[in-house]
């Protein structure tokens, strides 16, 4: 088996023509600079990109494949150079009743997507558009993947904002059949450990992945892969554990660093120390808080009465990954030398070492890359949309 990284959740911001598909996405996220910077400089050999649904993506898919650029591969998806790609797409659904909530889709060819497309056409106001509501119940949109031979993945799914547990229920069965999901997505402010105090996801395999609206945000979370070769069908394979193809490590944010993990005030900006108790802000007494994933968390394990996480022995190991960018020193002409001389950023993430990581972007800098490693960075905790921030490097770096 091969080791493969994996980033499956990108958006696309912009076709070639220049029309809008992701709105809040960067114009330069097209599929093929998507394709290439993954393969050239990010080093990661399957991509999930999401909003192949839409026609005018397809359009570039078709005269990528025309040109014989990109090929489509027997085991499903498009490689470019070493890289595979599986055509996604990112759905909207509120059941009567609920919040909104986000979901995954993934087909095995580019005829399936196009029949896909065609099908959400009839059932979606804008079909050209990323992440638009469908208006059909969740398990009808379940079943359709699934008689299309499709995956499905509830995407994100602690965030505050349009996922499973964050804004549209507590329990997946109020609105999803659990037999037809493939996997969930953690998102950026939860790991491992704080998923498994949820009991009904004790069964289900955990996905990590960036969710990148621009092209520096590829492989800022990921997943490392056993699989013979990159494609859809070898994917289908690692997430049911079968003939040796696995899931054998998630790649993410401490969650302290996400967006999301702790409740925030709307109204004075500060983070709400009382966790899934907190109603008003204990700075300005105000009720308008975001309520923060770790708090949203607590709350839901309080309510299955579970005290602590599940981690059974074939859960993949989940490693706390600082992305380049993130690390003070590291701007675009550094990351172009570290580039050059590795290659790719999972080398200096993976197998570069301090010494000549140090030799270019200097000791501290490097230290921080050790120190994210071996996990021992200290953080500011991140909520209400901003991210948190490494409050301190190392002894040796300083």
């Amino acid at each position: 088996m091969n080791r493969v990284f994996a980033d499956l959740h990108l958006h696309i911001g912009r076709t070639e023509k220049g029309e809008a598909v992701k709105i809040s996405g960067s114009r330069d996220l097209t599929f093929r600079n998507i394709a290439h910077e993954a393969a050239v400089r990010k080093g990661i050999g399957l991509l999930g990109i999401i909003d192949c649904h839409s026609p005018g993506v397809q359009e570039d898919i078709a005269r990528l494949l025309d040109s014989g650029e990109m090929t489509e591969i027997d085991g499903g998806g498009i490689r470019y150079q070493n890289t595979t790609i599986l055509l996604g797409s990112e759905i909207e659904v509120r059941d009567a009743g609920f919040g909104p909530a986000h979901h995954l889709v993934y087909m095995r060819t580019f005829a399936d997507m196009q029949l896909f497309t065609k099908w959400m056409a009839y059932h979606m106001r804008n079909v050209q558009l990323s992440s638009q509501r469908i208006y059909v119940p969740s398990r009808v949109l379940q079943e359709e993947v699934k008689d299309r031979g499709g995956l499905f993945i509830p995407a994100h799914i602690f965030t505050p904002h349009r996922s499973v547990f964050g804004s549209c229920s507590d329990h997946l069965a109020d609105t999803l059949d659990p037999d037809l999901i493939d996997a969930v997505e953690l998102g950026l402010s939860a790991d491992s450990r704080m998923a498994g105090y949820i009991p009904e996801l004790d069964h289900l395999p955990f996905l990590t992945n960036s969710d990148a609206h621009s092209l520096a945000k590829i492989g800022r979370e990921y997943n490392e892969l056993l699989l013979a070769e990159p494609s859809f069908e070898e994917f289908k394979l690692a997430l049911n554990g079968h003939e040796g193809r696995a899931i054998s490590a998630n790649y993410g944010l401490n969650p302290v660093l996400g967006k999301y993990h702790r409740t925030f005030c709307l109204n004075c900006g500060s983070l709400a120390d009382e966790g899934a108790a907190a109603v008003r802000c204990p700075m300005c007494g105000s009720t308008k808080l975001v309520r923060g994933v770790m708090d949203r968390i607590e709350q839901l394990a309080n309510r299955a009465g579970r005290e602590l996480p599940f981690l059974p022995n074939n859960r993949p190991r989940y490693v706390y990954q600082v992305p380049l960018e993130f690390i003070p020193g590291i701007g675009k002409r550094t990351m172009d030398k570290l580039l050059a001389r590795f290659d790719t950023e999972m080398n200096v993430l993976h197998d570069a070492k301090q010494e000549d990581i140090a030799s270019i972007v200097g000791e501290s800098a490097a230290a921080v890359i050790t120190d994210a490693r071996e996990g021992i960075l200290q953080l500011q905790a991140g909520g209400g949309g901003k991210y948190g921030k490494i409050r301190s490097f190392s002894a040796d770096s300083n």
